[in-house]
């Protein structure tokens, strides 16, 4: 979900200023053309993004249970030491974190990943993360930045389309901040939070369009 939401932020942002920048052109063709241009380059750099990021996330996790494995066989006190610490940050006793590491010293394998996911706040990463990180941020990207692109396909003239599509933004914006919120607080994320998410989008949104439609028309 969080790739998705990573990849729907920037499809619905950057791909709507380009498309709006490229109207004040005057050129139908020309905004769809750069606009696809922009949408199929921007998703397989977002998803490239994405494969190298989760593809980091496993490396460092792996370098991280190999240490504790070998720490295990060469000073095995020191993980005695670690396990006892994190047990009396989480509020247990000595004499708790001596039974807790009598009961687990019987398990390596249990030793060690209990040491990564609350001593180093470190989950196992899903199998294939880079892959499917990868396909969901790119196509988040693509599906969300081809919206603002869709009325220049079924309008004569670029300003019609410029106006259709600012308009369809709008609404998937704010939308789109909305369930954005709703989703990532859950039930915490009061009514009116999730409203002034969804103009926040709107506003960001603007800017960038705005500012884009500005700076074409200027060099123009």
């Amino acid at each position: 979900m969080s790739d998705l939401i990573i990849g729907l932020s920037d499809g619905l942002t950057v791909p709507f200023a380009l498309t709006a920048g490229l109207s004040s052109l005057g050129d139908s063709k020309l905004v769809i053309t750069g606009g696809m241009a922009e949408l199929v380059s921007g998703a397989i750099s977002m998803g490239l993004g994405g494969y190298l990021a989760a593809r980091s996330e496993s490396q460092y996790y792996k370098a991280q249970v190999h240490r504790e494995r070998q720490l295990f066989f060469e000073n095995l006190d020191l993980i005695d030491q670690e396990l006892e610490e994190i047990i009396l940050d989480m509020g247990g006793s000595v004499d708790t974190a001596a039974m807790f590491i009598k009961d687990l010293s019987k398990d390596p394998k249990n030793m060690i990943e209990f040491i990564i996911r609350y001593g180093r706040g470190l989950d196992e990463p899903a199998e294939n993360r880079q892959l499917t990180s990868a396909l969901t941020i790119g196509s988040g990207y693509f599906f969300g930045g081809f919206i603002p692109l869709v009325p220049y396909f079924f309008t004569t003239t670029v300003r019609t389309g410029l106006l259709i599509s600012v308009l369809v933004m709008l609404f998937t914006l704010f939308w789109f901040g909305y369930f954005k919120s709703r989703i990532s607080m859950g039930s915490e994320c009061g009514k009116w939070e999730c409203i002034t998410e969804g103009f926040q989008m709107i506003m960001i949104g603007s800017l960038a369009a705005g500012s884009a439609w500005m700076l074409v028309y200027l060099i123009e």
